[in-house]
């Protein structure tokens, strides 16, 4: 017999005999190994990836997010572009109400209020495109896609910041270990109200529905420089004073000049406070709209409207603008406190100003204080806020109020969808029987459906 042919036998011989003494020593109910059943695949997660440093998520995880962190967890892994949507859908049950003496221009009642009954509010929607330039270094972008009013598509705001020196220099890098700096067109980091209210179609960070009843937030070209350092802040920045570029009329022109002091910190697992003071100032604007700067529009439809009222020219039912187109100073105290599943967040303000058409300075007061309890692991809440307004209007001899009392409540179906429940009660004081205003009040309930990724 051939060497090769023997060797071939002797080793099948071999494996025969390996393989049975193998089983017999696994037992009868040994299994081979295509048999055994791989483990458990990890479930998939609902959280976005963040690939964009220092990027507040759309999501749940934005919540009671104030500045961006100096410091976050997402590494610099070269170029990375992001982009992110949020929208609103409003189901409004409103009745309103008033006094005023009737007041006819062109045979029309001006004083009459609008009729209004149950219905859905337009859908509004964000688009957000953010790219990471460098380590450090990024550039954000947000359009509204539609709003209440602007139907169209625009560009809200648009913005560099900058985190970590670009330039090698120990002096620079050891600066910007605390310091942040933004500069473009952003929304002016007067306060915290701006962190927690509801821009347009991202309505997440927002417990409830409506916006304070004086919606300081507006847009302007400038820049901020932040300083952090364990827990403590201090912000200044100068703007253009305008919600967009302007180069005529330089007479009426001066810079907004705004900063910001204050401590953040977790000073143990189940509590966070925070305490920040904040101002705003311009001795000149062509048409500064720090308290109408919100183009978008309120959530409360055709409330204290009368009956020639549209969407977009009546796009801020139920706030109020107290008119500082010229110049205005503007101061608030911010108090913040998480407790395991409490928040409480305070809002007190004062404000003054005058528009062009008048010769001395009007002031405003606003206070506002909102409760919100968490529960379920973050996934549902119940809330209650107050809120309260009062000043002097132009051609209004005395001084005016409005008082509103807001509850709410709120489910996460994900991390991204959230249902909420609104039930708004809002009363106005001391308007002249000449005003629409007069004896006003307007109540009823809002279901929000939101989505943000």
């Amino acid at each position: 017999m051939p060497l090769t042919t023997s060797l071939r036998r002797a080793s099948l011989a071999l494996v025969v005999a390996s393989t049975a003494l193998f089983a017999q020593d696994r037992g009868p109910n040994a299994t081979t190994p295509d048999s055994v059943k791989p483990a458990a695949a990890p479930a998939p997660s609902l959280f976005r990836t963040l690939d964009v440093q220092r990027l507040r998520p759309a999501d749940q995880r934005g919540l009671n997010w104030f500045e961006p962190p100096k410091h976050d967890p997402t590494p610099f892994s070269g170029f990375a572009l992001h982009f992110g949507g949020a929208f609103v859908q409003d189901f409004q049950g409103m009745v309103h109400t008033n006094t005023a003496a009737p007041k006819l221009v062109k045979d029309v009642d001006a004083n009459k209020l609008m009729t209004v009954g149950n219905g859905f509010n337009n859908s509004v929607a964000n688009f957000f495109l953010d790219a990471q330039l460098a380590d450090g270094i990024r550039v954000s972008m947000t359009s509204y896609l539609s709003s209440r009013h602007h139907n169209e598509t625009w560009v809200k705001d648009g913005y560099l910041i900058v985190d970590k020196s670009p330039i090698d220099i120990k002096l620079l890098k050891d600066v910007m270990e605390y310091v942040t700096v933004r500069f473009g067109q952003f929304e002016v980091n007067y306060g915290d109200q701006h962190y927690r209210r509801t821009d347009n179609g991202q309505g997440i960070y927002n417990p409830f529905v409506g916006n304070l009843i004086m919606d300081a937030m507006t847009t302007e070209i400038g820049g901020e420089v932040t300083f952090k350092r364990d827990g403590w802040l201090v912000m200044g920045g100068v703007t253009n004073a305008e919600s967009k570029g302007l180069v005529v009329s330089p007479a009426k022109r001066t810079a907004a000049y705004l900063g910001k002091i204050g401590f953040d910190k977790k000073l143990s697992d189940d509590l966070r406070v925070r305490l920040t003071g904040s101002m705003y100032t311009t001795s000149s604007a062509n048409n500064n709209v720090l308290y109408s700067g919100d183009r978008a529009g309120s959530r409360y439809y055709f409330v204290m409207e009368n009956t020639t009222a549209t969407d977009a020219a009546q796009a801020w039912s139920g706030q109020l603008n107290p008119g500082f187109g010229r110049n205005v100073k503007a101061y608030v105290i911010n108090p913040f406190a998480k407790y395991q599943g409490l928040e409480v967040f305070g809002n007190f303000e004062s404000s003054s100003g005058r528009s062009w058409a008048e010769t001395t300075d009007r002031s405003w007061t606003q206070n506002a204080l909102d409760a919100v309890y968490r529960f379920g692991s973050d996934k549902a809440y119940i809330g209650t806020r107050y809120n309260r307004a009062e000043g002097k209007l132009a051609g209004i001899t005395d001084k005016v109020n409005i008082e509103r009392m807001q509850y709410g409540a709120g489910f996460f179906l994900t991390p991204s969808v959230l249902m909420k429940l609104e039930w708004v009660d809002q009363k106005y004081g001391n308007f002249p029987t000449s005003d629409i205003r007069n004896g006003g009040r307007f109540k009823g309930f809002m279901i929000e459906g939101v989505v943000g990724f």
